[in-house]
C-alpha cells in the first residue's frame, strides 16, 4: 500500500469507517501492535547477544523492517481513529 496517499490527520468527514468495521479493524490493529511488540523485544534481546557477521547484518535488516512496520502500524491506527465514528 502506498503510504503517500494516507493522511491520518485528514478530517473524519472525508470518509467514515462504519462502526462495526471500525471496531473489528481496531481489534486487528491492536493485535498487530502486540505482535510487533514481540518482534521489537526479540530484536532488542538479540542485539545484546553480541552477534557476529552475518547474523549482525540480519539483525540490522530485522531492525529496519521492524521500524518500517511500526511506522505503518502507527499510520494505520491514526487513520482508524480519525475516520471512525466518535
Amino acid at each position: 500500500m502506498d503510504q503517500s496517499n494516507v493522511n491520518p490527520t485528514a478530517p473524519a468527514t472525508e470518509s467514515v469507517i462504519p462502526e462495526d468495521l471500525a471496531l473489528e479493524i481496531r481489534k486487528l490493529a491492536h493485535d498487530l501492535s502486540n505482535a510487533l511488540e514481540i518482534i521489537v523485544q526479540t530484536g532488542y534481546l538479540l542485539s545484546t547477544a553480541g552477534l557476529k557477521s552475518p547474523a549482525s547484518d540480519w539483525l540490522h535488516m530485522l531492525d529496519n523492517g521492524t521500524s518500517k512496520a511500526l511506522e505503518i502500524n502507527l499510520a494505520l491506527r491514526s487513520y482508524i481513529k480519525t475516520h471512525s465514528p466518535k
